[in-house]
C-alpha cells in the first residue's frame, strides 16, 4: 500500500500497556480531511528523527488495525518519516484551514453521539464547544499498574542482556490527577470531558517543578491557563475520542478530549 501523510493533531499522555511497554494514542487528519488514529505507538522508543510533534505532517505505511473496531483505527507498519511542520504564520491560517475547513466541526454534542451509535461508529471529530463554563480537578490514583510494571522492568532486563543497548528506559511519571472541561454546546446542554492531552500532563509538571513540588500552586497554574488565558484569548476547539472499551460497551457518552486546538480569534475573518 502507498504511504500515506498525515497531519498530527493529537499525542495522548503515555499510558501502560503489558504488550507494548510505554505508548500513546496518535490521531490526526488524512490529506482528505479524514481522520485516522495510529495505536500503539511507543513514542519515546522512537529515533529522534521520528519523534513527531503535534502540526507536523507525517508520512508512514499504516493499516487497518484489525483489533480495533472503530474505522478511523490504524497501526504502523513502517518508520515515520516527518515531511513538514504546519507553523502559526498568518494567525495560524494553515492550521486552521486544514483542520477547520477540510473536515467536520460538530457543534452539537447529541449529534455526534449520535453519529457514533450510527453505522459510521464516528469516534474522533473535531468539536466546538459553545461556553466553557469552568475546570474540574480530582485526585486520581499516583502510581502505574503494579503487574504491567513489573512487565515492563522484566522486559528491559531482557532486552538489556540480549541485544547492544545501553540506553535505559524508564516510563513517565504517573499524572496523579484528572482534569475535566465543563462546557456547553449550542444547545446549551451541559457536559463534563476528561482531557487526557500529553500537554496538560507535561504543563503540570513543569509547574510542579517550577514550584519546587507544590501541586497546589501548580494545579492553580494549570486551570489558569486552560481558562483564564486559553478560553479568554483563543478559539477554542475540542478533538475528541473515544476509548475502545467504552465504544464497545456502547457507553451513553465514550468521548475524552485528546487534544485541545486553541488558535487566536480571528476577528477579521467574523467581519465578513
Amino acid at each position: 500500500m502507498p504511504r500515506e501523510r498525515v497531519l498530527i493533531t493529537v499525542k495522548t499522555y503515555p499510558s501502560l500497556s503489558s504488550k507494548y511497554d510505554e505508548v500513546v494514542c496518535t490521531a490526526g487528519l488524512r490529506e482528505d480531511g479524514s481522520w485516522v488514529r495510529i495505536y500503539p505507538i511507543p513514542f519515546r522508543k522512537l529515533e529522534d528523527i521520528e519523534q513527531y510533534a503535534k502540526f507536523d505532517v507525517i508520512e508512514a505505511d499504516i493499516t487497518r488495525n484489525t483489533s480495533d473496531s472503530r474505522p478511523e483505527s490504524y497501526r504502523l507498519r513502517s518508520d515515520i518519516q516527518i515531511i513538514k511542520k504546519i507553523g502559526v504564520n498568518n494567525n495560524w491560517a494553515e492550521r486552521r484551514r486544514l483542520i477547520l475547513e477540510r473536515s467536520q466541526v460538530y457543534k452539537d454534542f447529541n449529534q455526534l453521539l449520535a453519529d457514533n451509535k450510527s453505522d459510521s461508529n464516528t469516534s474522533l471529530a473535531t468539536f466546538k464547544p459553545t461556553t466553557i463554563l469552568g475546570m474540574e480537578i480530582e485526585e486520581d490514583s499516583r502510581e502505574w499498574d503494579d503487574k504491567k510494571l513489573e512487565t515492563i522492568r522484566l522486559r528491559a532486563q531482557q532486552n538489556q542482556l540480549f541485544e547492544d543497548n545501553d540506553k535505559v528506559f524508564s516510563v513517565v511519571p504517573k499524572l496523579p490527577y484528572k482534569f475535566k472541561y465543563i462546557f456547553t454546546d449550542i444547545n446549551g446542554i451541559e457536559r463534563k470531558l476528561t482531557i487526557t492531552d500529553w500537554e496538560i500532563g507535561a504543563l503540570f509538571a513543569k509547574e510542579k517543578k517550577r514550584f519546587s513540588g507544590d501541586e497546589s500552586r501548580a494545579l492553580e497554574s494549570v486551570k489558569n491557563k486552560y481558562l483564564s488565558e486559553l478560553v479568554q484569548n483563543r478559539d477554542i476547539h475540542f478533538f475528541l475520542g473515544t476509548t475502545l472499551s467504552w465504544d464497545n460497551m456502547n457507553a451513553p457518552n465514550p468521548f475524552m478530549i485528546i487534544g485541545v486546538f486553541s488558535p487566536p480569534h480571528d476577528f477579521q475573518q467574523s467581519l465578513f
